[in-house]
């Protein structure tokens, strides 16, 4: 397990003391979960490309709710 020391400034530090308090979380468990945030949307962001490029060159197509119920 990696150890990561970070130094906050005043008001950083004020913000996370703010949400620390909001979240009835730990300053780690905070920081952890705005880490696995953040790479969630850069994930999600390269799937919404990716879908984006294949509509572009017509390679999408969309079916209705009852043609997937029906298979």
């Amino acid at each position: 397990m990696g150890i990561v020391s970070v130094r906050f400034n005043k008001e950083e530090e004020k913000i996370l003391k703010k949400l620390s308090n909001h979240f009835h979380a730990d300053k780690s468990t905070l920081i952890k979960k705005s880490l696995l945030e953040l790479y969630e949307n850069m994930v999600d962001l390269k799937v919404v490309k990716s879908f984006e490029a294949k509509e572009k060159k017509g390679k999408v197509s969309f079916v209705t709710a009852n043609n997937i119920i029906a298979d």
